[in-house]
């Protein structure tokens, strides 16, 4: 029984764990990696392990970095059974396919560019990533649905459960029960771990006592805002840009990040809070169409959610809420010079339409980019929240002159408290790896945990007989 760590080891992005036990092979997510260029290049690496070789992949939820890197395995050969909620399943259909596209029109451009320097034709041809047929394929490997805490057979002696992450819809925390040479182990992999307390999703429920532990430490070493106070500086940031006559931009996490913003909008209107003419534009077809996932899993909601549903009410319909799905719309909105709410993925400002509003609205002393969620370490947002004086974009070094609001009460990731009263829940493991985070987090969350547990922060493609 071997465990080996193929990504998101001392680093963030790029989840990949690889169990081997009984003559099978089980990965345990494969994300991309996510943030500079070198990230990128490690993308389109080796895997360190034979693609074709692995016989199931459990998805613990649909972030790209824990399922980007799926339609690559595909090509290289996976023809394995993919298992994940119902949930994960739409929410990474959607997500593989948005990559997929993406990855094809970043290829073409560098083409372009390519082929505009003079370069030859085989020097100037970009290849993507993967294509949506890669992506399509990796679709077709998707096989059983699992239900919260509804055990399913692997193989002999190898047994599945999925457990309630809370981190966004459809997200588990994965459990193994393997039982090899008459030697029995129950291994939990946390996947990410939400909040307790948020609106919409239930909070995370671990399955109990358990061997071995691998658990992400995003937060491990620092405690969040409290959530009302963070709601209320969302509003007054909106109030404060308004009265200087700017718009407000708010770089936007499609899966999760937007569903719960849009929840706190609407809470927002309807308690007088926020003007009820307020104009809001979701500019993300990727968080539009994961939206629409969210009203169809209500399975997944907390009582609060759900009462709200008993009530004939759309927890995500906000009085003045318009969706822009075409680049013609996105565009549109460059139009509006105050009075607005924009919300645009992607979260970290790594691509997508966020990026041409932050064009047209870094450089205004009226307006505000508001953050609420993470920015790991390479990524524009990051540089913009450390205090860049200016962001190159489209070729451009625009200057920063809008107000810069950070908002960390938001996040969907579990602070260093709840990973310590998520890992008090697990019993006593033996051992526990610390995966996810970054080294000076992980350091930091392993003097918190108990000296009964035998702690270990792996790097990449270190294996650990279990």
């Amino acid at each position: 029984m071997q465990i080996t760590f193929h990504g998101a080891a001392q680093g963030v992005t790029g989840s990949c764990h690889l169990v081997e036990c009984n003559d099978k092979r089980i990965l345990i997510d494969c994300g991309l990696y996510q943030g500079n260029r070198e990230l990128e290049e490690e993308n389109a690496g080796d895997f360190s392990f034979d693609p074709a070789a692995i016989d199931y992949l459990l998805l613990t939820h649909a972030h790209l970095d824990h399922c980007g890197r799926i339609p690559l395995l595909t090509r290289r050969g996976f023809r394995g059974e993919i298992i994940a909620t119902g949930a994960t399943r739409e929410l990474a259909r959607l997500v593989m396919l948005d990559a997929a596209h993406l990855n094809e029109e970043d290829a073409e451009r560098r083409s372009r560019r390519a082929a505009r320097h003079g370069h030859g034709h085989a020097q100037g041809d970009a290849h993507p990533l993967y294509t949506e047929l890669d992506a399509l394929a990796a679709i077709d490997n998707f096989g059983r649905t699992a239900a919260y805490a509804q055990p399913l057979d692997l193989a002999e002696g190898i047994r599945v459960s999925f457990h309630d992450a809370g981190h966004i819809l459809g997200s588990a925390s994965v459990l193994l029960e393997i039982t090899e040479n008459g030697h029995g182990r129950r291994v939990l992999f946390s996947g990410d771990l939400g909040n307790s307390g948020r609106p919409i999703l239930r909070d995370p429920q671990p399955p109990g006592d358990c061997d071995v532990v691998v658990m992400e430490t995003t937060y491990g070493d620092r405690l969040h805002k409290a959530l009302q106070p963070s709601v209320e500086e969302l509003y007054t940031a909106i109030d404060d840009t308004f009265r200087r006559g700017g718009n407000v931009i708010i770089p936007t996490f499609a899966l999760e990040r937007a569903q719960e913003i849009l929840y706190y909008l609407r809470e927002g209107v309807e308690s007088g809070r926020l003007p009820a003419s307020l104009p809001i534009f979701l500019d993300s077809p990727m968080a539009i169409s994961a939206t629409e996932i969210f009203r169809r899993h209500p399975e997944c909601y907390d009582e609060d959610a759900l009462a709200l549903l008993a009530d004939g009410k759309d927890p995500f319909a906000v009085p003045n809420l318009r969706f822009t799905r075409e680049a013609a719309q996105s565009m549109a909105l460059n139009q509006i010079h105050g009075g607005a709410v924009i919300m645009a993925g992607s979260g970290m400002c790594t691509g997508g339409r966020v990026r041409h509003h932050l064009r047209h609205h870094l450089w205004r002393t009226d307006s505000s980019v508001v953050f609420v969620g993470y920015a790991a370490h390479g990524t524009p947002a990051r540089r913009i929240i450390d205090g860049a004086d200016s962001l190159r974009l489209f070729g451009e070094d625009i200057p920063i002159r809008a107000r810069i609001h950070t908002i960390g009460g938001f996040s969907a990731h579990a602070d260093q408290a709840e990973l310590l009263a998520w890992h008090a829940r697990t019993g006593s493991p033996e051992r526990t790896f610390l995966v996810h985070g970054e080294p000076e987090a992980m350091a930091t969350f392993a003097d918190k945990l108990p000296p009964s547990t035998r702690v270990q922060q792996p790097r990449l493609h270190a294996g650990f007989e279990l």
